[in-house]
């Protein structure tokens, strides 16, 4: 059953990527855009906890953005260091009067700052005490945004020039209400940054990170480019998602104590639309967005993905009066129950199966001719996965310039099943029994190996370093 939901997702993808290929020109959109008195703001929020070290850079790459109508709105969630300091002299920030409006309740507003340099007037700097999660902070920067779409994003991602043109594109052309765009993000891991831009884009050259990235391509590429196809879509990442800012402020915002905030707040966006009868769409592009580092170790992995599976056995028990309700459309006919049977349920089938298994080995009761077989069809199905997700992506314009880089997803494709996809159930499991267990989660800072930062030395020598970045998962 599975594997017919990845073929059929995979097929509607190909539609889906052949029709933006035959009628999307992205110079011409970016052209009609710029031009238009009608194009709609998009405010940039990016929380910021600790980031004293990479804050000024960060935020410049954000300011860096082209998009003629944003604001880069940056929350200080109670820093314990010199981030917001950093920001006042660098920026030449000052207090001025806001009347706040909490329209998403969250830990109290402080003051809000803009800069006296003309050259920054794009930028906001909210200050306010710390929530405990990343969900609180964008609340209060939803609450400050000025335009009627927002971007929610962590402040260590880079973002591509042009992601703004990108996202908002389908909301200009659909007919009905986009209430949220979701972009492609990949692993930065590997790549070479200059001035806030990746600039040479590299598959990772360590394992863990290159697994997840084949896994995010093939996330986006099949999955989520399938599900758009049907408007289905289960969740926009917390990386990087575009959303229309009245729909959320009247869903409720994002829920602080949730563990998947993302995959929450776009069912309740799609709750709210059904609940009033409006149509509406929610659309993932193919084009890459956001570059984020992802988890380098074993031990970060395993604490992200504990915190992925708690939030989806979270999401599912609190939204579980949706699903098979034909009021909610694709979302709870189609959407909610996938993501409990295959989503939720399949780490403990495979347990069980697991378990079944091993005790039969011991009774002599497996015929081990059938069980190769099924193991290789399986195998055999996952590689072929693989190779969709590659020939998608020559497709749309390869995003690996090298042929060469190529060879390192086909690697991890044949590696996965045996080493990372164990892993990843593993954490799934232990996921859902700190939520059966009520056990508590702290948010902690993850030191980060850093992008691959591109100077030039003095002779005019390209020097490659790697400088840390702390980020909070």
């Amino acid at each position: 059953m599975l594997a017919i939901f990845f073929v059929t997702f995979a097929f509607l993808s190909f539609i889906s990527l052949k029709r933006r290929k035959d009628y999307y020109v992205e110079s011409y959109m970016r052209k009609t855009i710029k031009e238009s008195p009608y194009t709609p703001g998009i405010s940039v929020i990016a929380p910021a906890f600790n980031e004293e070290k990479t804050i000024i850079d960060n935020v410049n790459s954000m300011l860096a953005l082209e998009y003629p109508l944003f604001e880069v709105v940056i929350v200080n969630d109670g820093s314990t260091d010199s981030t917001l300091e950093k920001m006042t002299e660098y920026y030449e920030l000052v207090e001025v009067p806001y009347a706040y409006i909490e329209r998403i309740k969250t830990r109290p507003f402080r003051r809000l700052l803009k800069s006296s340099n003309p050259k920054y007037s794009r930028l906001i700097v909210v200050d306010k005490e710390n929530g405990g999660t990343k969900a609180d902070a964008s609340n209060a920067g939803i609450n400050v945004a000025s335009h009627p779409y927002f971007i929610c994003t962590d402040v260590d991602c880079i973002l591509e020039k042009y992601a703004l043109y990108r996202c908002i594109s389908p909301i200009i052309s659909s007919e009905k209400q986009v209430i949220a765009v979701s972009g492609t993000m990949l692993m930065a891991n590997g790549c070479v940054v200059k001035d806030g831009q990746i600039i040479d884009v590299r598959t990772p050259r360590t394992p863990i990170p290159l697994f997840q990235n084949l896994e995010y391509m093939r996330s986006y590429l099949i999955g989520k480019m399938g599900w758009s196809a049907i408007n289905g879509m289960p969740n926009v990442s917390g990386g990087f998602g575009l959303f229309d800012r009245s729909v959320a402020i009247a869903a409720g915002g994002y829920d602080a104590p949730s563990f998947a905030e993302d995959m929450d707040l776009i069912t309740r966006m799609v709750g709210y639309m059904c609940d009033f009868s409006r149509p509406y769409k929610i659309v993932q592009i193919p084009d890459t967005c956001c570059w984020t580092e992802g988890p380098p170790n074993l031990a970060m992995l395993y604490r992200q993905r504990t915190r992925w599976a708690r939030g989806l056995f979270q999401t599912l028990n609190i939204h579980r009066k949706m699903i098979f309700k034909k009021t909610y459309k694709q979302m709870g006919l189609l959407t909610l129950p996938y993501m409990f049977v295959f989503e939720f349920l399949a780490p403990i089938i495979e347990l069980v199966g697991l378990i079944v298994f091993i005790y039969l080995a011991f009774t002599g009761a497996v015929n081990w001719n059938t069980a190769w077989m099924i193991y290789l069809t399986i195998y055999t199905f996952c590689q072929f996965l693989s190779i969709v997700v590659i020939t998608y992506d020559y497709y749309v314009g390869m995003l690996y310039k090298r042929g060469y880089e190529y060879l390192w997803i086909i690697i991890a494709s044949i590696l996965e099943p045996i080493f990372y996809h164990p892993i990843i159930t593993f954490c799934s499991l232990r996921g859902y029994l700190s939520y059966l267990t009520n056990r508590d989660f702290k948010w902690k800072n993850m030191e980060r190996k850093g992008f691959k930062q591109k100077e030039e030395s003095a002779d005019g020598t390209d020097i490659t370093a790697m400088k840390p970045e702390p980020a909070t998962i």
